[in-house]
């Protein structure tokens, strides 16, 4: 397995990590717990040394059930992982079928009081990689910094990130205390972030890929007439998985395939070796409840791309038409 070393202060993590919120949450109902420990450990035997969870990914009943999976299952392997969690939101109307709102709620009683409960289901005394999940508009940056200041002085966090933030945001936060990875939407179909690419590269940040296969499309596993449980899959109402979007992307699945058979791979590993292959900061969390997935994911750490081919492939992507992708959640900020 390669490794990478996100950050300057020397956070290495496998080149291929494993995004775990659709083991209990958003993508139908929670799988069987006693099989995500089994795929836990077998992730743990073939490689994967980065775990990524959130405390709000989890299910009516149990809003937390994530990071208590994790916390169970990677108990006997601490020493040898590195678990990133995420603090500051909530998730509005959990009992409603569809995509939820997420709520913003940064104040330091706030973020005390979740890396004390993250601590305590994912049963370790520190947090690798310890992210706010979404800025918080009643929050400034240097508050949320000088929280994770602390807590990483306390020993409580090692490392600390940003998801969704402005560049304006990440460089007063940095400024305060020096951010080790932000993690963001990034795939064939979602390119807006590479906008930041060289302002990560100027501050010494990693960049951690989620949806890096477009919610599982790339991996041409699907199919028009594959359809989603609205009550609990977001899938249902996402754009690249509405019956016309596989026409739009066809030139998409095409290229895909082209490039796999080229490299003996799958499309899935064409499309996370693409990014792997753009800098050696980028690690991509692709998720899974599936051990031929799990496997062939982090196949793609093997699959060598050069430069005059990664040029050649965005020019494509950059005259390719092809259908919406999801962006996200609505982001609304608490009520005072």
């Amino acid at each position: 397995m390669d490794y990478r070393t996100l950050g300057q202060s020397g956070l290495r993590v496998s080149a291929i990590g494993l995004g775990c919120m659709g083991m209990s949450h958003a993508y139908g109902a929670p799988a069987d717990r006693r099989d995500m420990t089994e795929l836990l450990a077998d992730a743990v035997d073939i490689g994967y040394t980065f775990f990524d969870t959130a405390e709000s990914y989890g299910t009516v009943d149990n809003p937390h059930d994530n990071e208590e999976l994790l916390g169970e299952a990677l108990k006997p392997f601490r020493d040898k992982i590195a678990i990133a969690t995420k603090f500051g939101i909530t998730l509005e109307n959990l009992a409603a079928p569809g995509v939820h709102a997420v709520v913003t709620d940064s104040r330091p009683e706030v973020i005390r009081r979740s890396v004390e409960g993250s601590l305590r289901r994912l049963q370790t005394d520190h947090i690798d990689l310890y992210y706010q999940h979404r800025t918080d508009p009643r929050v400034e940056p240097e508050t949320v910094a000088s929280v994770m200041a602390e807590l990483i002085k306390e020993g409580k966090v090692l490392h600390w990130g940003l998801s969704e933030a402005s560049v304006e945001y990440l460089r007063r936060a940095h400024s305060v205390c020096p951010v080790t990875a932000v993690q963001n939407r990034y795939s064939m179909m979602a390119r807006w972030n590479e906008a930041l690419f060289p302002v990560l590269q100027e501050l010494g940040i990693g960049f951690v890929a989620f949806s890096p296969l477009a919610n599982g499309l790339l991996s041409r596993c699907y199919t028009a007439t594959d359809h989603f449980d609205v009550a609990n899959d977001y899938r249902a109402s996402m754009p690249q998985f509405q019956e016309d979007s596989f026409g739009k992307n066809k030139a998409l699945f095409s290229l895909l395939d082209e490039l796999a058979e080229r490299k003996h791979a799958t499309p899935a590993q064409i499309s996370l070796a693409w990014m792997l292959c753009k800098k050696p900061w980028i690690v991509p969390i692709p998720g899974t409840r599936k051990l031929c997935r799990l496997k062939e994911n982090i196949g793609a750490a093997d699959i060598s791309l050069s430069a005059e081919e990664i040029k050649g492939i965005d020019e494509a992507l950059d005259a390719m038409h092809m259908s919406d992708v999801f962006s996200g959640s609505l982001v609304k900020s608490r009520a005072i």
